[in-house]
């Protein structure tokens, strides 16, 4: 009997085969369609380049405060100098974190190729954008410039206010602000009328919404509280996951070429006859000043206050 030399017959190392490109190919989808959903957001926000850090840096939340001395200053006098304080507070470090998903050759075979992979990573890449604007809120919810209205329209018209008020302390201009309220409480306010909302990066958004230059509206907020900050107050850090050694270790990943924010690689597994997925990501929405987000809780008023406002004040005889 012959013997065949199997060898002659497996694929030479080196040579870029179908699955590679396909693999590739997923990759380069992966992070490009990750990226230019983000993009819009970051235009909105006017975050024109999001700052890179290295993996590890530590990040600070800021809060600052001062007084301008008069300007009327007599020829020959020394100028007085303003005093402005301001004060960091270590947030921790900006790290890169690791997913991973897997999708079984049983679950190829029983859904087919675009059910069970290309409609995972669909939903893969969401629930990592909903990781960033997630934790975006959880650090709004941190501002210190609190206070309680009665009514929405109150509380949004206070919280705008209160950041303006803040920036223009500070000697600086707001140019634009943000708010980021509850869903059911806008539409709650809203009752019969409509408005038209967009999205971007998963974030539904009004522009030009009672006195806001941008209202998000998200269910993240929690009922009953309404957030804002100036547009210029919000920065985006990132880890470049291409930065790191990962490679030299054979763990390379895919990243977009103009802005690596997201890392992704695909293989097939077959100790486990399964379609792996990982994601590495380093990403930070937050503000420069946490004493420039308003937080405002909407506290109605009881009957008796509603009943004493109302009341014409009595006349002192």
């Amino acid at each position: 009997m012959t013997k065949l030399n199997l060898q002659l017959f497996a694929a030479q190392e080196g040579v870029t085969t179908t699955a590679s490109i396909t693999a590739q190919a997923r990759e380069i989808d992966f992070v490009t369609s990750f990226t230019k959903s983000i993009q819009p957001l970051l235009d909105i926000l006017g975050i024109s380049r999001p700052i890179k850090k290295a993996n590890g840096t530590t990040l600070y939340k800021t809060t600052a405060s001062g007084t301008l001395k008069s300007g009327a200053v007599g020829e020959g006098e020394k100028i007085p100098f303003s005093e402005i304080k301001a004060k960091s507070e270590a947030l921790g470090p900006i790290a890169i974190s690791k997913y991973a998903k897997a999708v079984t050759l049983e679950a190829i075979s029983a859904n087919g190729y675009d059910v069970a992979v290309a409609k995972c990573d669909d939903e893969f890449r969401t629930l990592l954008a909903n990781k960033v604007t997630g934790d975006f809120y959880d650090f709004l919810g941190t501002g210190t410039l609190k206070s309680e209205q009665s009514t929405f329209q109150m509380a949004v018209s206070m919280a705008i206010g209160q950041v303006k008020n803040k920036f223009q302390q500070l000697g600086r201009a707001a140019t634009g602000v943000a708010v980021f309220a509850n869903t059911l409480d806008v539409y709650q306010y809203l009752g019969s009328a409509a408005i038209t909302t967009q999205s971007a990066f998963g974030m539904s958004y009004v522009k030009d919404f009672l006195g806001a230059d941008v209202m998000f509206i998200s269910s993240s907020v929690p009922k009953g509280k309404v957030e804002a900050t100036p547009i210029n107050n919000i920065i985006m850090y990132y880890v470049d996951p291409a930065d790191s050694e990962f490679a030299k270790a054979g763990l390379a990943y895919t990243t977009d070429g103009d802005l690596p924010i997201i890392g992704f690689h695909t293989e097939g597994s077959y100790d486990y006859a399964q379609s792996e997925s990982y994601a590495l990501m380093g990403i930070k929405l937050m503000a420069e000043y946490v004493d420039g987000i308003s937080v405002v809780t909407i506290k109605p008023a009881t009957q008796a206050e509603t009943q004493a406002e109302t009341q014409p004040a009595k006349s002192s005889k």
